[in-house]
């Protein structure tokens, strides 16, 4: 850290290590502003507390407090990289009179992307033929071993905003049927994308071969799938999850890919994350793992879950 001068102060997790701002991201950031680490801060709380103004979250660090705020008087703004925000107490941090602001649009390309790769990993069954074409226990490959069509195939979105639009975008050039739902219906999507609006994403769950989730983490969303909509879906659907792990209840998940509810989930979130870690146990088959997915330890064929 330097001596503050006339450049702002934000406050930082650290600089590189497991939560803190990327290096190469530093210079810049030191263009505009005089980088205070969160334990510079602490060691020198009387010294540096009137020179922070910003507060930079990367990921979820630094954890914004109430005492965080409380030493903070000049602090104008809190700062979070990426979309999302569920991260932040909103109502507590507006109560010290300090902004919140996010880049909604730094990933939305991005996790769209993402979005159609998990889709097309689970229905091509990629991670399940990798490991068959790279095991030294292969001698053949079966011509029964199948995979789902994308082509042609109905792709239901709940949540049609940036990333949505994104998504459906990327869907219609493979060729698929595109259904959505969302708080509001939007007419203007319909038009450029032929997406067809389910205003009950019960009709949407009903039709959809693959089902995505790109809704914001809310208390209206928070396990907006559970039980219920997971029998809803076809039993040769797939579930993915770009959004957040909360946004599933990851126990009826289980539950629903135990009993061939539905084909597979690809999910790019969890809750928690990341997942607790186990021993794998070495007498199991090749086919199969224990995992522990929120509150149970399961026991799925590779080809029904994938996480990335």
């Amino acid at each position: 850290m330097e001596i503050p001068g006339s450049l702002p102060g934000v406050l930082i997790e650290e600089i590189g290590g497991q939560h803190g701002v990327m290096e190469e991201h530093v210079d810049f950031l030191k263009t505009y502003f005089t980088l205070i680490t969160l334990k510079e801060f602490l060691d020198k709380k009387e010294q540096l507390a009137e020179k922070i103004q910003s507060v930079f979250v990367w990921g979820t660090k630094p954890v914004v407090t109430h005492d965080i705020l409380q030493s903070l008087p000049y602090l104008k703004v809190v700062v979070s990289s990426g979309a999302g925000i569920d991260h932040l107490d909103l109502k507590m941090i507006s109560s010290f009179g300090v902004k919140i602001a996010n880049t909604p649009n730094a990933v939305t390309s991005a996790t769209a992307d993402l979005a159609m790769t998990l889709l097309l990993v689970s229905a091509r069954n990629f991670l399940e033929g990798c490991k068959i074409a790279v095991s030294p226990h292969t001698q053949c490959f079966h011509l029964s071993w199948t995979s789902e069509e994308v082509t042609g195939a109905t792709v239901g979105i709940i949540g049609m905003g940036r990333i949505g639009y994104k998504i459906a975008q990327r869907a219609k050039a493979f060729e698929m049927k595109v259904l959505y739902h969302n708080r509001t219906r939007r007419l203007e999507y319909e038009s450029s994308l032929g997406a067809t609006y389910c205003e009950r994403m019960a009709d949407l769950l009903q039709q959809s071969d693959f089902v995505i989730l790109a809704v914001t983490l809310t208390q209206e969303t928070h396990k907006l799938i559970g039980k219920n909509e997971l029998q809803q879906m076809k039993s040769s659907a797939t579930l993915i999850n770009i959004s957040r792990g909360a946004v599933v209840d990851q126990d009826a998940l289980v539950d629903a890919l135990q009993h061939g509810y539905i084909r597979a989930a690809a999910l790019d979130v969890t809750f928690p994350e990341p997942l607790p870690r186990y021993k794998a146990d070495t007498r199991q088959s090749a086919s199969t793992e224990s995992k522990n997915l929120g509150t149970q330890t399961v026991k799925y064929t590779e080809n029904k879950l994938f996480i990335m």
